[in-house]
């Protein structure tokens, strides 16, 4: 099972990403990760990386497919993947099918999370953690047992994301419309996109993800 899965940030993509990694045995493909495994490792594509940056240039979709193929080769034929942040033009779409051919596999399926953008604002800009162990809680929907004290560890300093705040969240949504926009089309024409509720409980959302990998 190959799949791409879409969705702001806030929307869930890790924390489901993980639960497929758990239950199907998959790989996540994580561009930005690959990348900086790959010039920390010194790979040859990661040492091409590494000049592209330090000249303060975009890396090209060259690299980061022959990235993408380098994992796949490494990969078993049985192991699913699982691309987060790629493709996001039409012409990385293309070049993810051409790689996929090459190793003997297709794309299944393309799952967006869709949120709503005033509910995730909410969710994002409430959430907090605790400092010492990084348990995490929200204005809202999870509140400490104790008023001030972490339910895990006891402690009672709490922290926030400097960037969860209401701007910087409507700015994110906005700039995954932008590169979202431009691959949809191409998935939909082949009937591969699936919608599931980001908004919904995490284990309802998990099963609607396995209700669209088992069609």
């Amino acid at each position: 099972m190959n799949i791409i899965l879409l969705g702001p940030p806030g929307a869930g993509k890790g924390t489901q990403s993980g639960r497929l990694v758990d239950r199907h045995g998959m790989r996540q493909l994580s561009t930005g990760d690959m990348l900086r495994a790959a010039v920390k490792a010194g790979t040859p594509v990661g040492l091409r990386a590494k000049a592209v940056m330090e000249a303060g240039q975009l890396v090209s979709d060259e690299i980061v497919s022959d990235l993408i193929d380098a994992e796949l080769a490494a990969m078993g034929p049985e192991t699913g993947a699982i691309f987060d942040g790629y493709p996001r033009t039409e012409a990385q779409a293309v070049a993810l099918d051409a790689l996929l051919a090459k190793h003997g596999r297709s794309l299944d399926h393309v799952i967006e999370l869709a949120v709503d953008e005033d509910a995730l604002v909410e969710r994002i800009t409430g959430r907090f953690t605790c400092a010492q162990c990084g348990e995490g809680y929200h204005d809202v929907f999870k509140q400490p047992a104790v008023a001030g004290t972490c339910d895990k560890c006891g402690r009672t300093e709490f922290k926030r994301r400097p960037d969860d705040n209401e701007d910087t969240v409507r700015t994110r949504m906005a700039e995954y419309r932008a590169k979202t926009a431009p691959i949809l089309p191409y998935y939909e024409a082949r009937d591969l996109v699936a919608r599931v509720d980001g908004m919904a409980d995490i284990d309802q959302v998990t099963a609607a993800i396995e209700k669209v990998l088992a069609s």
